[in-house]
C-alpha cells in the first residue's frame, strides 16, 4: 500500500511516499481502507521529535511511529476475530495510528459509524480535536447551561470545536483569536470575539466560570484574574519554545500555582472512546457542530500540510484525502 513515511526525526523534508506492507488487524482491531485523514499538532511533534522528552516513549534515536496521522474516516476492509460491532463495508471514523496511508488499523473501541450527513473529509476532521474539546469542557470543566466560558485559541482544531461544544452545553462564550479568524469564529456561535492583536483579553474586566486555554501564553496569575471564585482553568497546551520540555513546564507551573488559591486548574490527556465518539456523532448529525476545514491535501502533499501545522497558525483542521 502507499503511505507517507519518515524513518528519522526532522522537518517535513524527511517525509516521502513509499510502498509498505499493509497492516493486519489483531483480534479486537479493524482494518480501515482510508478515504480521508486529518492532521494534528501532535503529528508535528512526532515528526520533529520535539519536545525531546517525547523521545523517551516515541523512540530515542529513531521514531517508532513512522506514518503520520491518527484521525481517520473510511470503510472497514477486515475485522479481527473478536470484533462483532462492525463488519466489512461499514463506513466508520475514529482514531487509527498511521492514517496517512491507504490502510490503517484501529482498535474497535476507538471507531464509530460515520455520522449521517457528514462526508469522509468532514468525519476525518473530527476525532482528536473534537474529543479534546469535549473532554476539556464537559468532563473536566463541567460546563453547564448559564456558565461563562473563555476559549483562548479559538481558531485552531480544538478551538473551533470548543466554541461550538460550549454553546451546545448552554454556555456564553468569549473566544480569543487573531484578526484573520474573527469572522470565522463569530460564525461558529461565539457571543463575543476578542482579537488578541488589538485587545488584551486579560484586561476585559470580566470573570469566567471556565477558561479553556489552548495557547498557554498568559501567566497563572493572569489566568486566575479571569476566573470566578470557584472557576477552573483547563490547560490544553502551552508555549513550545523549550525544545526539551515544550509546554510541560507551563502545565506543571500552572497546576502548582493553583494549588495555593481558591480557583482550580486542570490538565488532561485526551482519551478517545466509544462514548465520546457517540456524543460527537449526535452533535454532528443534529447540525450542532461542524468541522472547520481550512484545506484538503493529497497524500503527496502531506509535507506541505505538516509544514503549515508547524507554523502554529492553521485554521481549523487540515484534511488529507486518498
Amino acid at each position: 500500500m502507499r503511505a507517507i513515511v519518515y524513518e528519522r526525526y526532522g522537518t517535513p523534508e524527511v517525509l516521502s511516499i513509499r510502498d509498505v506492507d499493509r497492516p493486519e488487524p489483531g483480534d479486537d482491531e479493524v482494518l480501515v481502507r482510508v478515504h480521508a485523514a486529518s492532521l494534528n499538532a501532535l503529528d508535528w511533534h512526532y515528526l520533529t521529535g520535539t519536545p525531546y522528552f517525547m523521545r523517551l516513549t516515541a523512540g530515542l534515536r529513531r521514531p517508532k511511529r513512522t506514518i503520520p496521522g491518527v484521525d481517520v474516516a473510511g470503510t472497514v476492509e477486515a475485522v479481527g476475530a473478536d470484533v462483532t460491532t462492525v463488519r466489512p463495508g461499514d463506513e466508520v471514523f475514529g482514531v487509527a495510528v498511521g492514517s496517512c496511508a491507504e490502510f490503517a488499523v484501529a482498535s474497535v473501541d476507538r471507531i464509530a459509524r460515520r455520522p449521517a450527513g457528514s462526508t469522509f473529509e468532514q468525519a476525518a476532521a473530527v476525532p482528536v480535536a473534537a474529543i479534546t474539546a469535549l473532554q476539556g469542557l464537559r468532563d473536566v470543566g463541567k460546563v453547564a447551561a448559564g456558565h461563562s466560558v473563555l476559549i483562548n485559541g479559538a481558531a485552531g482544531g480544538v478551538g473551533t470545536f470548543a466554541v461550538q461544544i460550549a454553546k451546545a452545553l448552554g454556555a456564553e462564550v468569549t473566544a480569543v483569536c487573531s484578526t484573520r479568524n474573527v469572522e470565522t469564529v463569530r460564525a461558529l456561535g461565539a457571543d463575543r470575539v476578542v482579537d488578541y492583536t488589538t485587545d488584551d483579553f486579560v484586561e476585559l474586566g470580566e470573570r469566567f466560570d471556565v477558561m479553556l486555554d489552548n495557547v498557554g501564553n498568559r501567566s497563572p496569575a493572569e489566568c486566575r484574574r479571569m476566573l470566578t471564585d470557584d472557576g477552573i482553568c483547563v490547560v490544553i497546551s502551552g508555549p513550545k519554545e523549550n525544545r526539551v520540555l515544550g509546554p510541560v513546564t507551563h502545565l506543571i507551573g500552572t497546576l502548582a500555582y493553583f494549588t495555593f488559591v481558591s480557583q482550580r486548574a486542570a490538565s488532561f490527556t485526551a482519551e478517545e472512546n466509544a462514548e465520546r465518539l457517540g456524543a460527537l456523532t449526535d452533535l454532528l448529525e443534529a447540525g450542532t457542530i461542524e468541522p472547520v476545514i481550512e484545506r484538503t491535501y493529497a497524500l503527496d502533499q502531506v509535507p506541505e500540510a505538516l509544514a503549515h501545522i508547524g507554523t502554529g497558525h492553521a485554521r481549523g483542521k487540515l484534511v488529507v484525502t486518498m
